[in-house]
C-alpha cells in the first residue's frame, strides 16, 4: 500500500499535525508512507519518521503548472494508488486524479469553522468531490454537511488522534511552576483570545501569581494586534505571555498546570487530545466535538464567548488542587483509551483497502 499525505505546509497547526501523524504511523502498518507539503515547510518537519517519504512543492499559485507536473511524476514514479488530501489540497489532489484514472483519492475535513458551515463556500469543493472515494470528517457536524452538499457517496466521521512527541526541549515558560494556564491555539480569530483574555484577567484578580502562556502561530494580522492591544491595555504583561510556534510541544505542557481552549467554534481540536495525553486538567468551550471528547467528571465546559463562566472555571480549579488532579488523571485515561493512534489508523488503513479493492 503506497499512501501520500497532501497538505498544504508543515505549519504547527490541527490539519497540519494529523497529516504528519498519520504519515508517521503508517510507517509500521506495512505502507510506503509518503507526505507532500504544498505551499510552505515548517516547525513539523522535523516531526516526521525518518522512513516517511517526503516531497515539497514549494507551489506559488492555485494553478502552478510546474508543481502540478511535479506532483503527477512523483505520483507515477512512486506508484502512489491513495492520495489522502487534508483541507484545501483537496484541489491539488483532483487534478492528479484527472491524469490518473486508477488513483484512489481520500478528503480529509479539518474545516474548523463547523459551527457557522452556513457561510461555508464550496462551489468547487462540490465539483472535486464527484472524484473522491471516501471523506473523513473530524467532527459529526461535517459528517452530516458533508452527506448532504457534497456528491461522494461515502463519508464517515473520524475522530483526530494524538501522538507524544519527544522532540528536544527548548521553551522554557515563564512563570511559577505549579500556577500556569496554558493554550495551544494560532492567533486566529475563531480561537477567540480575546474572551480568554477577559477571563484571566478576572482571575488575576484574586490570584496575582497564576501566569497564562499562548502557544501558536502569529500571523502578525488585525487580530494578532488586537490581543496584543488587549494585554497592553490591561496591564498584563507580566502574567501573560505569547510565544509564537514551538515545535516541543509536550515540554511545554508538562511545565504546565490547567489547559484551557477557548474557541467560538472547533472541529474536533488535537490541542484537548494533547492536554489529555499530558495529564492536565482541561477548561474547553462547547463548541465542536469538545463536549464528546471532555465528558462529564473529566473536565469543565463553558459557554463560548461568556467571559464570566470561564473565569469561575479557572478559579474553580485554581482553589481546587484535588478536584484538577483527580479531573486530569480521568482525562488522560479516556483520551489514551478512545483518541488512541492505534484503534484511528486501523479505521483508517480499512477505508483505504476498501477502495482500492
Amino acid at each position: 500500500m503506497k499512501v501520500l499525505q497532501l497538505i498544504d505546509s508543515l505549519e504547527v497547526g490541527g490539519a497540519e499535525r494529523v497529516a504528519v501523524n498519520i504519515a508517521n504511523a503508517l510507517v509500521s502498518q506495512d505502507a510506503v508512507s509518503h507526505l507532500c507539503a504544498t505551499r510552505a515547510e515548517g516547525l513539523l518537519k522535523d516531526s516526521l519518521d525518518t522512513h516517511v517519504e517526503y516531497l515539497f512543492l514549494n507551489k506559488k499559485s492555485t494553478l502552478d503548472v510546474l508543481s502540478i507536473f511535479r506532483l503527477n511524476r512523483y505520483v507515477k514514479l512512486h506508484q502512489i494508488k491513495i492520495i489522502h488530501a487534508h483541507s484545501s489540497s483537496f484541489f491539488l489532489a483532483t487534478i492528479i486524479r484527472i491524469f490518473n484514472k486508477n488513483i484512489k483519492v481520500v478528503w480529509h475535513d479539518h474545516y474548523g469553522n463547523s459551527e457557522f458551515l452556513q457561510h461555508r463556500t464550496f462551489k468547487v469543493l462540490k465539483a472535486c468531490s464527484v472524484y473522491f472515494n471516501h471523506i473523513f470528517c473530524v467532527n459529526k457536524h461535517l459528517e452530516k454537511w458533508a452527506k448532504l452538499h457534497l456528491k461522494s457517496k461515502n463519508i464517515s466521521y473520524l475522530p483526530n488522534f494524538a501522538v507524544k512527541t519527544n522532540l528536544t526541549p527548548e521553551t522554557t515558560l515563564h512563570g511559577e511552576i505549579g500556577k500556569r494556564i496554558i493554550c495551544l491555539a494560532n492567533l486566529r480569530e475563531q480561537k477567540d483570545h480575546l474572551t480568554l483574555l477577559k477571563a484571566f484577567k478576572i482571575t488575576i484578580e484574586q490570584h496575582k501569581d497564576w501566569t497564562l502562556h499562548l502557544i501558536g502561530k502569529d500571523f502578525n494580522d488585525l487580530y494578532s494586534e488586537t490581543v496584543k492591544s488587549f494585554i497592553l491595555d490591561n496591564a498584563l504583561q507580566k502574567n501573560v505571555f505569547l510565544y509564537g510556534s514551538k515545535p516541543d510541544t509536550f515540554h511545554m505542557l508538562s511545565q504546565a498546570t490547567i489547559g484551557v481552549l477557548s474557541s467560538k467554534s472547533e472541529g474536533l481540536p488535537l490541542s484537548l487530545l494533547e492536554y489529555g495525553l499530558a495529564r492536565l486538567p482541561v477548561i474547553a468551550t462547547q463548541v465542536g466535538e469538545c463536549a464528546e471528547v471532555v465528558k462529564n467528571d473529566m473536565g469543565l465546559l463553558v459557554n463560548p464567548k461568556n467571559s464570566i463562566e470561564l473565569s469561575q472555571a479557572f478559579l474553580k480549579y485554581i482553589e481546587n488542587e484535588a478536584l484538577r488532579s483527580a479531573d486530569a488523571i480521568r482525562f488522560h485515561e479516556y483520551i489514551q483509551n478512545n483518541f488512541s493512534e492505534k484503534s484511528q489508523i486501523k479505521a483508517i488503513i480499512e477505508i483505504y483497502k476498501k477502495i482500492i479493492k
